[in-house]
């Protein structure tokens, strides 16, 4: 536990860390009235939990779903399949050159999955960010819902920023540097933070950012 943290596991972990983040902030409290239980949101770890991340970058939540559904569809969500597929066969299911470039270089990059279940949050983003196609976002994603960890925060996200700067009513959306300096304050629950911003993000603008 003291090399990897707190994990999400259940909803009362969820909800245990939002009563943190109402008692530490009140704007938060203020949010979480609009917002109400905020979800799990937990996933399955290993390749195709990270590549559906990889297929859900800058696309729409329903362009997301689509993609994802043919590639299910086409059995084209394991290692060996996406490495051993021919580019018109991805193609056909809607990922573009470069999304196809990074699902085979995570094919063939043999993580070892279960050993990052083990690994402190910046050794697992370290790990991931060396794979063509995986930036610090994705690999933060990744750690949150596929790991569970729960002070791990994406500030590069957009709709982050966004929640941010209506939550706490800023002039302009804070820039990703600003957002994790402003995230400190959210430890040890700043994965919930990110869950909270999410939700607040679709009430106040009444449409989804990530799933």
């Amino acid at each position: 536990m003291s090399r990897v943290g707190r994990i999400i596991q259940t909803p009362e972990c969820v909800a245990e860390g939002a009563d943190w983040l109402a008692r530490t902030e009140p704007r938060f409290a203020a949010a979480l009235i609009r917002t109400g239980p905020l979800p799990l949101r937990r996933r399955k770890d290993g390749y195709e939990a990270l590549l559906a991340v990889i297929v859900s970058q800058q696309v729409s939540v329903a362009s997301a779903d689509a993609i994802w559904g043919r590639l299910k569809a086409a059995r084209l969500t394991g290692p060996r399949k996406v490495g051993w597929a021919s580019e018109e066969e991805l193609r056909a299911c809607g990922l573009s050159r470069p999304k196809i470039r990074y699902a085979k270089a995570l094919a063939e990059a043999r993580i070892d999955y279960a050993a990052l279940r083990d690994s402190p949050a910046e050794e697992v983003i370290a790990t991931l960010v060396e794979v063509p196609g995986i930036g610090r976002w994705t690999a933060e994603i990744y750690a949150m819902f596929s790991l569970g960890r729960a002070d791990v925060f994406a500030p590069g996200d957009l709709a982050l920023q966004e929640a941010a700067r209506m939550i706490f009513e800023l002039e302009a959306r804070p820039t990703e540097k600003a957002l994790r300096q402003m995230a400190e304050d959210w430890s040890p629950w700043r994965g919930v933070a990110a869950r909270l911003l999410w939700a607040y993000f679709r009430v106040a603008k009444s449409r989804e950012g990530i799933r």
